[in-house]
């Protein structure tokens, strides 16, 4: 490097994690992506592993496969990866003008630098970046996904959550900018240990919930923690693309390193391909007739065959199912925190609602076969602040806003679609409490209120 702000950084793993000549680096790449298909919407952050790409690249895959949509359009990303070599407290910068990789040269976006330069726990030490992977095995997958696009490089020693989260919330931006945390998950474990402890850590992604992941399960926990509470604030889902470890792509299952890739996209946006809303119609219907074909009744909930099911759909969600019969209400009922698979969560919804509502007795199986069947996927419940009623009142966004109101054991739940036939929030509020068991004039400082949204469909 030469003078700050002007020097290239000079790439410090080419040949050894990935080709050191361009035209072999570009072949390593497509085999990467062959065959990968984007099963997700564009994602405004990104997870994905920093092993060499013989043995995480195609998991990688997975994450920038998903990106296609937006190379026109990201002009800047945030990258935050661990520290291998040295320790240090805090988040460092480059002082360097651009990375270079054997595609190129990848700009620093300077003034996005300058800007968090001052929040606690930044600090610029280009020692930290001379020789760390984590960062540099991303930008060849980046070169050649994206277009023209500035880099935000920002290696994480030890960094509490909320330092990250700072960060994260200064460069946030909108669709220009992503978001991308470089992180493997266990590390050098036999293959069986492997899969349980990356499972663990794919929950604890999925289910937004930084406590949930353990300090041996992701070598990139620091950053990849600061992103959950990000995105819990945020009301993004997140969706585990890929989940695999280096005994599946480099074959020796003795001594294990785990990888993973996830999306991450707003709740309140968020569209499950056709493909996979017709999965998830299937199951729902698929549950339901098997209830009513085990001696006409409801019998025990069906056990699902899961082989088949798309990665996607086997992340963590809430769900709720709503039957209906001649288009009157048959049947609703779901989860309100995500504790399992949504095709599993959606079978179990779509059971209860037809068979197990105690506002509506069991689903016949002549009414089976008529049955409407409309699925909700429920983003994280978000806490809503007030200290009054009128507060409550005000801080309610209609035809948004699915609540859940609780007191002790008392609790009520409106999906958003309830807005159609409440239209203002005072008349919501009321109803809600009669479904809490209260009165609809009862009030209490003792009252607890959470948002959510949910991503609403029709099953064919």
């Amino acid at each position: 490097m030469t003078s700050a702000g002007t020097s290239i950084r000079p790439p410090a793993i080419a040949g050894t994690f990935y080709p050191g000549e361009a035209s072999a680096l570009r072949g390593m790449i497509a085999q990467c992506m062959k065959g990968v298909r984007a099963r997700h919407a564009p994602p405004k952050a990104l997870v994905a592993p920093h092993a060499g790409y013989i043995y995480s690249g195609p998991i990688a895959a997975t994450a920038y496969a998903s990106l296609a949509p937006l190379a026109d359009r990201i002009g800047r990303v945030v990258l935050l990866g661990p520290s291998h070599r040295v320790a240090f407290e805090g988040m460092a910068l480059s002082s360097a003008s651009a990375f270079r990789t054997p595609l190129g040269d990848v700009p620093v976006d300077r003034a996005a630098c300058e800007r968090i330069a001052g929040l606690p726990g930044v600090q610029t030490l280009d020692i930290a970046h001379a020789e760390e992977h984590s960062l540099e095995i991303h930008l060849p997958f980046l070169q050649t996904v994206l277009k023209d696009f500035a880099l935000v490089p920002i290696v994480v020693g030890r960094a509490p959550e909320d330092q990250v989260d700072a960060v994260l919330q200064a460069l946030w931006g909108g669709e220009e900018t992503l978001i991308l945390i470089s992180s493997d998950l266990s590390h050098y474990h036999d293959y069986a240990t492997a899969q349980r402890m990356d499972s663990g850590a794919s929950l604890a992604i999925e289910t937004l919930d930084p406590a949930r992941l353990g300090d041996d399960q992701a070598c990139g926990r620091y950053p990849v923690k600061g992103l959950l509470a990000r995105a819990r604030a945020l009301d993004l889902r997140a969706t585990t693309l890929d989940q695999r470890n280096s005994g599946d792509t480099a074959g020796d299952k003795a001594r294990v390193v785990g990888y993973g890739a996830y999306a991450f996209e707003y709740a309140a946006g968020a569209r499950l391909p056709d493909d996979q809303r017709r999965y998830l119609g299937e199951i729902a219907r698929a549950s339901i007739a098997q209830g009513v074909g085990q001696m006409g009744g409801p019998g025990k909930q069906p056990r699902l065959h899961l082989r088949n099911v798309p990665r996607p759909l086997m992340s963590a969600r809430a769900s709720f199912v709503t039957v209906t019969l001649d288009g009157a209400l048959r049947g609703c009922v779901g989860s309100v925190t995500p504790r399992q698979a949504l095709a599993v969560d959606v079978a179990a919804s779509a059971h209860k609602a037809a068979f197990s509502d105690p506002r509506f007795p069991p689903v016949t199986k002549e009414e089976a076969a008529r049955l409407g069947i409309g699925i909700s996927i429920l983003s994280h419940l978000r806490p809503i602040a007030f200290s009054s009623e009128a507060e409550l009142i005000d801080a309610l966004n209609p035809d948004v806003d699915g609540v859940v109101l609780t007191l002790g054991e008392r609790r009520g739940l409106f999906l958003p679609h309830v807005w159609e036939g409440l239209r203002e929030p005072q008349a919501f509020l009321r109803r809600l409490k009669e479904k809490a068991g209260l009165d609809p004039d009862f009030w209490s400082r003792k009252l607890e209120a959470h948002r959510f949204t949910t991503e609403s469909f029709r099953a064919a």
